[in-house]
């Protein structure tokens, strides 16, 4: 008498949505290290820069004006005869010194907000969070304009708008971040301990929010960059002499068929900042979203 086999083949397990293989962590991984690289790069030349350049940024040599490359001038000089390369090194210091001023603005004041709505009442709440939506209207460009109509274009003015229009960023991926970490069991359970909200805040909400907070910063940085040098080449921005890579793009505009590299090494550059920067936080969010961890 024939018999049914006693086993059947083992079910095979459904793929899990989200979830990364070997080729997908690699590819995470390389990213985050070519954006660590990039953004290295920048930082070190603004930190050389000083305490070192190859010539004075400032200084005028008529002597000079539009020289190629070359053993003396690495990347030529500009039509005022400054080299281009400590123009490119002081440049670097300005514009991440107005994208640290302008972020750690908009976290400043973008993370409290966002918080407080998610642990306020409902009305209360969505009052900020509309509040938070019309400024949303306004971007960067425009508070510029704004600020720099009534207060004058300055380094300081740039920093101010572009860290007043990424609040709105802070504040929504803040608050999205808290709503689901107050709705755990741990909190809950807080609460019920008579914790205050104060104190729930700062030793459970921020703490698990921050991974969402460093890539929104990594992200905010990159859109930081963009929008200084854009305003400095509308000269809503630094102001001369100040070297900036905006405002090397505007001064070289009159040579561009006679000179592109007068145009060329400057975009290169906020190019490689930029890439940097968006590589870095695309690798920081797949660090830090559980999503797309293997399960």
């Amino acid at each position: 008498m024939s018999t049914a086999p006693d086993s059947q083949p083992a079910a095979q397990p459904a793929p899990v949505l989200g979830a990364r293989g070997p080729a997908g962590r690699r590819r995470a991984t390389a990213g985050l290290l070519i954006g660590a690289v990039l953004v290295g790069l920048v930082v070190l030349t603004a930190l050389v820069s000083f305490v070192w350049t190859p010539y004075d940024p400032l200084q005028v040599d008529s002597t000079a004006r539009l020289l190629g490359p070359s053993g003396e001038h690495l990347l030529g000089t500009d039509k005022f005869g400054r080299d281009t390369v400590s123009q490119l090194m002081l440049g670097a210091r300005t514009t991440l010194f107005v994208g640290f001023i302008a972020v750690g603005l908009a976290a400043v004041v973008g993370i409290p907000l966002g918080v407080f709505a998610s642990m306020s009442t409902s009305w209360l709440g969505a009052a900020v969070m509309r509040a938070n939506d019309l400024l949303l209207a306004f971007p960067a460009l425009l508070l510029a304009i704004m600020f720099g109509a009534v207060f004058g274009a300055s380094t300081l003015t740039a920093m101010v708008a572009i860290g007043i229009a990424t609040i709105p960023a802070f504040a929504r991926i803040a608050r999205s971040g808290a709503l689901q970490v107050l709705s755990t069991e741990y909190v809950l359970a807080a609460r019920a301990a008579g914790r205050r909200r104060v104190g729930i805040a700062v030793r459970h909400v921020l703490p698990n929010i921050s991974g969402l907070l460093i890539v929104q910063a990594s992200v905010s940085f990159a859109i930081a960059v963009l929008a200084e040098a854009a305003l400095s080449f509308l000269g809503f921005g630094t102001r001369p002499p100040t070297p900036s890579w905006g405002r090397m793009l505007q001064e070289s505009q009159e040579f561009l068929y006679l000179t592109p590299r007068l145009a060329l090494v400057p975009g290169i550059a906020i190019a490689v900042a930029v890439l940097g920067f968006n590589l870095l936080g695309d690798g920081l969010r797949d660090r830090f979203d559980p999503k797309l961890e293997d399960r």
